[in-house]
């Protein structure tokens, strides 16, 4: 039995359209099975397609699912970020709440709303991070696969959710001009479960203090246009080895390579350990999607 559903594609980490991360929402996520899920997000083939679904605890004010064309994640930045933002859009959540529990599959985790309408920035806490033993055999391939010298201060394994490869490559220069093997990438994410490979580099007389670049090509993605996750965990990698270059709040630079130009605020705070990933976003598609499903509001 087919249901009309709402449906937003929205730019992330951008307020202009086409500059950020599409992500795809699907607002009445209610009474598709997890085959249809998995199939519309293998359809739309972006990097995350986000579900809205009705919470199961009060505490929360909303409940995502995400799945990138090839899996379900237990957390996204940009889907978390955009999630919220549809949320408000569709009226799930009251406009001018600027304090959210988003319930996903990695926990409850809370995000904050600063301003309204076009000026609305959303952050959300990301995941606690934690950092992953690497064999010596594991470093050499993952630092042969980026082309960067195998010290393991350059390099980490950082699970938020999904698990992120760290490349720090120093500066932004060297960020710009990488040219990763991806194929030799997509062979160790299957092998390890990660989600990609992200690399960063310093930026200097710029607004962003960090240029970033994330490959996940087990995924189908290439290159991922500003993500969220990554972000969190690169900040995880420089609080986990006392890196002093960067604040406890920057600016980090994404997809310039592929056409995009997307910003990400990126916060640490000291009391809690608590990382943060912040950006705003526009509403580029918005209208009615028809899909199978049940009626039963509660379902998936």
């Amino acid at each position: 039995m087919s249901r009309k559903r709402r449906f937003m594609q929205i730019d992330v980490f951008s307020r202009q359209p086409m500059r950020g991360n599409p992500l795809a929402v699907v607002i009445d996520g209610a009474g598709l099975d997890e085959t249809t899920l998995q199939a519309f997000a293998r359809w739309t083939n972006l990097s995350e397609t986000a579900f809205l679904l009705p919470p199961t605890t009060a505490e929360a004010d909303y409940r995502v699912r995400i799945f990138t064309p090839r899996q379900e994640l237990p957390f996204a930045g940009h889907p978390s970020v955009g999630s919220a933002y549809a949320a408000i859009e569709a009226g799930l959540v009251a406009d001018g709440k600027t304090q959210l529990i988003q319930e996903c599959a990695a926990g409850l985790l809370p995000v904050e709303v600063e301003g309204q309408g076009a000026e609305r920035i959303i952050h959300v806490q990301a995941p606690t991070a934690k950092q992953m033993d690497m064999s010596t055999e594991l470093l050499h391939a993952i630092a042969d696969a980026v082309g960067m010298s195998p010290e393991p201060m350059h390099l980490g394994l950082i699970d938020n959710g999904p698990r992120w490869w760290i490349g720090d490559l120093r500066e932004a220069s060297r960020v710009r001009a990488l040219q990763p093997d991806l194929h030799a990438i997509s062979h160790l994410c299957e092998q390890q479960k990660a989600i990609g490979v992200a690399v960063f580099g310093q930026e200097h007389g710029s607004a962003a203090q960090m240029a970033v670049r994330a490959f996940c090509p087990a995924d189908g993605i290439p290159e991922d246009p500003v993500t969220g996750s990554a972000n969190a965990a690169i900040m995880a990698f420089l609080v986990a080895r006392g890196d002093i270059r960067y604040d406890a709040s920057y600016v980090a630079n994404q997809g310039r390579e592929i056409g995009r130009d997307g910003y990400v605020t990126v916060r640490h705070d000291r009391d809690t350990a608590a990382i943060t990933v912040g950006g705003q976003c526009v509403t580029v598609i918005q209208g009615e999607l028809d899909l199978p499903g049940r009626h039963a509001p509660n379902a998936t």
